[in-house]
């Protein structure tokens, strides 16, 4: 055995030997906690902190068999179990081991799914149990109807509901989408009548500097709807410094803690943005209105930035109520087009060229001082999105956008206000909402590591935010790269908000609040509401008041990105389908990223999916499936972890939310 491959194991026998001694300590004892379901049946619960097994309060494992009729998000009694004695890649991964003993709180009473032949409901949310029976009349609804049911009830060891309405026909993309707002629980779009409620509003009165004469631009995306943010760049106090502008627009003024359409703003929480469909957390005029837009004076809450010329470095700092007129919109298409060869539109002028290469080139500077000293992490994943006309309803393909030195330009002047801002608040005392991250937990970062391996990579040790930049960095530019990173992403807990200024690990920053996007995020606009009556010498919320906004902000947001993530995903094999229905024989290039018994799971980086190649279509050996987590086959198996692939479409599996592939040829 080489001594890689010794150290590795050791490292392996060392975390499944710690929690093993940690289940046996525990073992029978009852915790609480919120179960969260995985697609593959099993699950984890979430334990409460005050009832915390572990310094960590790590999550406890839930195997399919001790479910016991609990349903993802219900609040339940776990009975801690003492785990398997044997080392195992399975003890290795899934830590404390428990059984679900009472369900002490249903959290929902009613789920969406698709009506299949013989009264059974295919929910669309893959975490519940598949193939309901249906109980009592239809409603109406026909085969291949997406429905609301009420339930799930066990009856007779038999999961049932009834119908409580007919929502649309599956494979209409309006129907699906609307399938998806009522699973997740997204309010529907703003009447007519709240929109133009909104756009009565008179913006309140407070002391503003005017600024009119400022040369201020927006960056958006080419099909942005709404506009917050504007820069402006102009010369600092002496020849070493510039002033960087951070304009925001002025919500506050528009939006009064506890109006109307601030209820209205904190039950959505956030603009959600799906394929096709935009519903924005403030009624749509009103958004219009607010927002920042050419050749229009704006209401602007601006954070202005000294920033040192040389260096990039951030050496003071102001913030003024502002009055601004927009003098360019411009989209990050154009700006990196410019960034690259130099050639810019005919109708931008000297002065225009002047400030984008400015800031391309400050912004830069800000963002490698930032690098060297908080040593963020980045993790350059593109976003892939599905593209769809709002107006036809027409499916228009998948794209994917990567980061570039454009919509950096941007980000790094969100950050530097963000971080003033926050900076501000805990310096005057005031509460404020926060976005935090914790810390990874290092045994999840090993399990990373030895994956890692499997596909050729050494990562060091990745709790060092340099190393973990260096790994990153180290990565080729192939598709492995991508599969890579999102496994490394997956090792990291989500981002949440809090009223206290904790540690934000992938940034590198304490006291990091949010502040740029108050049309589209309620933190921003709660936020923005504290400053207001901090500038009015009005009463600021209390922490404890905050600490609700917080906690609501953070289910909110989960529940908007997996709306997100359910449609754009169901809008992929839409698209899929329709491919297969042409009879188009694309290939594909795939990584293959886990192996089962039943088959292979292929990252395909072009689609932004994972697809599945079930065993019985690869070649050879149908006894190829038996692998390991780590990778493990037996002797005559040819396909490992990393390999590069090629695939056809085969078929779409909408009960699993999967698509089939085949290998190219076959």
């Amino acid at each position: 055995m080489s001594k890689r491959k010794h150290q590795k194991k050791n490292r392996l026998i060392r975390i499944a030997d710690r929690k093993y001694e940690r289940q046996l300590e525990r073992a029978g004892k009852f915790v609480t906690g919120k179960l969260k379901m995985t697609h593959s049946g099993y699950g984890f619960v979430e334990i409460d902190p005050a009832e915390r097994v572990t310094e960590k309060g790590e999550d406890i494992f839930i195997p399919i068999p001790k479910i016991n009729g609990a349903l993802d998000g219900d609040v339940v009694k776990v009975q801690l179990l003492p785990g398997r004695r044997e080392f195992s890649s399975d003890t290795a991964n899934r830590g404390a081991t428990g059984r679900i003993v009472e369900v002490i709180e249903r959290q929902r009473d009613s789920f969406v799914g698709e009506l299949l032949a013989g009264g059974v409901v295919r929910p669309l949310n893959t975490r519940l149990p598949d193939g309901i029976k249906l109980l009592g009349g239809r409603k109406g609804a026909r085969k291949g109807d997406f429905i609301k049911v009420r339930g799930p009830e066990m009856i007779q060891d038999e999961w049932r509901g009834s119908v409580a309405a007919v929502i649309g026909h599956a494979g209409i993309i309006e129907a699906e989408l609307d399938a998806v707002m009522a699973e997740y629980e997204i309010p529907p779009a703003y009447s007519e009548e709240e929109n133009q409620a909104a756009m009565a509003i008179t913006p309140r009165e407070i002391e503003r500097k005017n600024y009119s004469k400022l040369f201020v631009v927006t960056i958006d995306p080419e099909d942005a709807k709404d506009f917050d943010d504007a820069l402006s760049l102009a010369p600092g106090p002496d020849r070493e410094h510039l002033e960087l502008g951070v304009h925001i627009a002025d919500v506050a003024a528009f939006i009064a803690p506890q109006s109307r359409f601030d209820a209205q703003a904190a039950r959505r929480g956030f603009s959600c943005y799906l394929p096709g469909r935009t519903l924005p957390m403030l009624p749509p005029g009103l958004t219009a209105a607010i927002s920042m837009r050419a050749g229009v004076p704006s209401l602007a809450h601006s954070v202005f930035l000294t920033i040192d010329k040389k260096s990039g470095e951030v050496t003071s700092v102001r913030r003024e109520h502002t009055l601004v007129t927009i003098a360019h919109r411009l989209d990050y298409d154009q700006v990196q087009n410019f960034a690259d060869t130099g050639k810019a539109p005919e109708e931008w002028t000297p002065k225009l060229k002047k400030c984008v290469k400015d800031l391309l080139k400050i912004t830069a500077l800000m963002r490698k001082f930032r690098a060297e000293k908080e040593k963020f992490i980045e993790l350059p994943l593109p976003e892939v999105r599905v593209r769809c006309d709002e107006k036809s309803n027409q499916l228009l393909g998948v794209e994917a956008r990567i980061s570039r030195p454009s919509e950096q330009l941007v980000e790094e002047c969100m950050l530097a206000a963000n971080s003033a801002v926050g900076a501000e608040l805990v310096d005057k005392g005031v509460a404020g909402v926060y976005r935090v991250h914790k810390e990874p937990e290092i045994e999840k970062l090993w399990e990373f590591s030895d994956m890692a391996e499997q596909f050729g990579f050494s990562t060091g040790d990745l709790s060092s935010r340099k190393n973990c930049n260096d790994f990153v960095t180290s990565l080729p530019d192939n598709p492995k790269r991508e599969v890579l990173l999102s496994l490394l992403l997956r090792s990291f807990p989500r981002a949440e908000y809090a009223a206290k200024p904790l540690l934000h690990y992938a940034l590198g920053k304490t006291a990091y609040a949010h502040f740029t996007s108050p049309i589209r995020r309620y933190a921003d606009l709660t936020v923005h509401q504290q400053l207001w009556n901090l500038d009015k010498k009005a009463r600021t919320r209390r922490v404890e008041t905050l600490e609700r906004v917080a906690g609501k902000c953070t289910l909110l947001e989960e529940k908007v990105d997996e709306a997100s993530f359910a449609a754009s995903d169901r809008m992929k094999l839409r698209i899929l389908e329709d491919e297969l229905e042409k009879g188009e024989l694309k290939i594909y290039e795939g990584v293959i990223a886990k192996v089962i018994t039943a088959g292979l799971q292929v990252a395909i980086e072009q689609l932004g999916l994972y697809g599945f190649v079930p065993v019985e279509a690869l070649p050879g050996n149908r006894r190829r499936g038996k692998y390991s987590l780590y990778g493990e086959k037996n002797s005559s198996s040819s396909f490992k972890l990393g390999d590069y692939i090629y695939l056809r479409l085969a078929g779409i599996d909408f009960a699993r939310g999967s698509a089939i592939f085949v290998p190219a040829g076959r």
